[in-house]
């Protein structure tokens, strides 16, 4: 039985994606002359990014059937006093996990975007991002230590700016593209400083070493206050996490997200990127433990996220922002099971959401192709006669979402419900009601746009905006130009990975959930202390395997409330499509609420971006005029001047001037040492 893996093993799997995306980035662009075109630049990052899966389910395989292990340092940086900065791998459950979903979702991008880009004329750099992209996160999932997670957290970060704000001359993506890295640069503020505490006080950057002091850490007070140290760094880091997997009210940024291309919809804002935060919390479970506080504020904000999230869901009618809000919704269920200590449902969630929510973003994207560009669901409907397969997979897809029975999503949704179910902290209650009510939401928006846009009657011919596109450039995009307005099912590469990722959509909760939540799996990745947090352990009491569980969520309510919510959006938009016209009219003042997204993007540009403008105003005019230049550097050299000036007028270039000064000088001396005798 084999129990270590080969560094260069490891190596190769996120070079081979760095390889490809160097290789399409300089000699499939102007850069670099142009020297490959689009065939060859597909197949390089296409070829990488395949390498890369396939060694990382050989991985998986040796980690999950073995026993296999990898932690060690590939590569000192510096070292600085005591503190290493190492660039190494650690590869557990965890992370073989993380490194096949990355990579399995990534590859059916890359096979989507061929067909989906194919005559942008930007497909070669395009290609090129999303395989950089590729290498980013697997360089953070596979990290040992803070200083390369670190460098993956910010490098996904960056990219995922060059991705959104793709379409560089249409204004939305560019304000869409800076929006994502302010806000982003807030989370990362309190990522470093928690990064920062645990420097500072356990002395090192390695995960290793890092828990091995975390009961110290646990014991010790912050400076100057009542709170526990560890308590700090773990809000701070959270408040990373925040950014990056999009929690309320860091939120902001992945909606607008949308206006990137489609296939970074799904690889940046369904697998990787946005669950960054989430990887991060689970492998920080150590010191996380260590504090209640903190695991109740995550428990609040994961509520909050899932909840209201779900809401904005419901007024949406651009069919990728929908999908968007239900990412957020989905993100805050996987906190709120962080919240609880369920730190391996929160995983599992992870990995069965990234399969089919990455399906869901790809069958949109293939319908906005097939409807030659229009995104809005108010002007699709019955798509399901002409786009078959795109109407099958997007079913599969939703019927995950929702949580019905046998399918993914359901076991790893109903297993956050039960975790929160049997947590004892405080927000527990809170929490159990929003995942509740958020099932309702889910179901209720998830098939307001799946009946919208695949039943009902045709309404392609009502668009008052028939040339609209996700990107306002059909120069630049073959699927803009059409002779007529029927739809048309997408090409083989773009329904191949769809099917695909139908498949592990279905049944890849079914198959996993004993190992990851109640086997070995993550038994050395993921530390629970079991007496004080004791959900998981309950929850396993009642676990009986996967069909028992199919069998016990018939005498429980969110089985219930998703048919409630389906039923509900099939006779509200298909057998009485007056009925939400009514309901909105009456709730009108609340609908305004929600169109405005709570008017946190109002606070933010009205209340945060012109007070900070105002403080940098007063900053630069009072501070660095005033005080810094008139103040200091002027008021120096006129000072200096003005003395000179003075000083000046004693040197006259006349001996007898001279002689008398040094007379007088003489007699002064001579008067003070008078003075002194007596």
């Amino acid at each position: 039985m084999s129990t270590t893996l080969s560094a260069s093993t490891l190596l190769a799997v996120p070079m081979a994606p760095l390889i490809g995306a160097a290789l399409a980035g300089v000699l499939g662009t102007t850069f670099g002359g142009n020297v490959i075109g689009r065939r060859a630049s597909h197949t390089l990052t296409i070829l990488g990014v395949l390498v890369a899966f396939i060694l990382s389910a050989m991985t998986l395989k040796s980690v999950a059937l073995d026993g296999a292990r990898f932690n060690e340092t590939l590569y000192t940086w510096m070292v600085v006093g005591g503190l290493k900065m190492e660039i190494g791998f650690l590869v557990d459950g965890l992370t073989a996990m993380m490194m096949v979903v990355v990579t399995f979702v990534s590859l059916m991008v890359h096979l989507y975007t061929i067909g989906y880009m194919e005559e942008d004329k930007g497909y070669n750099r395009f290609f090129a991002y999303i395989s950089l992209f590729t290498f980013s996160m697997l360089m953070l999932v596979m990290s040992n230590n803070l200083l390369q997670l670190f460098f993956g957290w910010e490098a996904v970060g960056l990219v995922s700016y060059l991705l959104i704000g793709f379409w560089f001359n249409k204004p939305t993506a560019i304000f869409a593209n800076m929006k994502a890295f302010l806000v982003n640069r807030v989370g990362d503020f309190g990522f470093i400083l928690g990064i920062g505490l645990i420097v500072a006080y356990a002395g090192t950057l390695n995960y290793t070493e890092v828990f091995a002091k975390a009961p110290a850490l646990g014991a010790m007070g912050f400076p100057g206050t009542d709170w526990l140290l560890i308590t700090v760094i773990c809000i701070c880091l959270f408040i990373g996490a925040m950014g990056k997997s999009a929690q309320f009210p860091l939120h902001v940024w992945l909606p607008d997200s949308m206006e990137g291309p489609t296939p970074i919809s799904a690889l940046i804002h369904a697998a990787t990127m946005v669950t960054a935060g989430i990887f991060m919390v689970a492998r920080m479970s150590p010191l996380f433990e260590l504090s209640d506080t903190a695991l109740n504020f995550i428990m609040v904000i994961g509520a909050i996220t899932a909840l209201f999230m779900g809401f904005l869901g419901i007024i949406q009618n651009d069919i990728k922002r929908i999908v968007a809000y239900s990412t957020l919704s989905q993100l805050g269920y996987m906190t709120v099971a962080l919240g609880a200590s369920a730190y391996s449902v929160a995983v599992f969630h992870l990995m069965t959401h990234a399969f089919f929510k990455a399906l869901l973003f790809l069958a949109a994207g293939s319908v906005i192709m097939g409807l030659h560009h229009n995104q809005d669901i108010r002007w699709m409907g019955a798509v399901r006669k002409y786009m078959p397969i795109t109407w099958i997979t997007s079913l599969l897809g939703t019927l995950a979402l929702i949580g019905t029975p046998l399918f993914s999503g359901f076991y790893s949704k109903d297993s956050i419900i039960e975790a929160v179910h049997f947590s004892n902290l405080p927000a527990s209650g809170f929490a159990y009601f929003a995942v509740l009510a958020g099932v309702f939401v889910t179901s209720f928006y998830s098939f307001r746009l799946y009946f919208l846009v695949f039943h009902g009657k045709e309404r392609y011919d009502q668009n008052p905006d028939a040339h609209h596109d996700d990107h306002g450039h059909h120069d630049d995009h073959g699927h803009g130009h059409a002779h007529d307005n029927k739809p048309h099912e997408s090409p083989w590469v773009v329904t191949v990975p769809l099917v695909l990722l139908a498949i592990p959509s279905v049944v890849i909760g079914f198959m996993t959930i004993q190992p990851m939540l109640f086997g070995d799996f993550f038994k050395d990745a993921i530390f629970i202390n079991a007496a004080a947090h004791p959900a998981m352990a309950k929850f396993a009491e009642i676990f009986h395997g996967p069909l028992a569980m199919v069998s016990h969520a018939l005498f429980t309510p969110p089985l219930y409330l998703a048919l409630a919510g389906a039923v509900s959006a099939w006779y509200m938009y298909l057998i009485n499509p007056a009925v939400p016209a009514a309901i909105g009219r009456a709730l009108r003042p609340l609908v305004v609420v929600l169109e405005n997204k709570y008017y946190l993007d109002w606070f933010n540009e009205n209340v945060l971006a012109k007070g900070a403008r105002g403080l940098g105003i007063g900053l630069w005019k009072g501070g660095d005029r005033g005080v810094i230049e008139g103040g200091v550097v002027n008021a120096s050299w006129k000072l200096v001047g003005l003395v000179s000036g003075v000083v000046r007028r004693a040197q006259t270039g006349y001996l007898y001037h001279y002689a008398l000064m040094m007379i007088v000088g003489v007699l002064l001396f001579m008067t003070y040492f008078v003075w002194l005798a007596k």
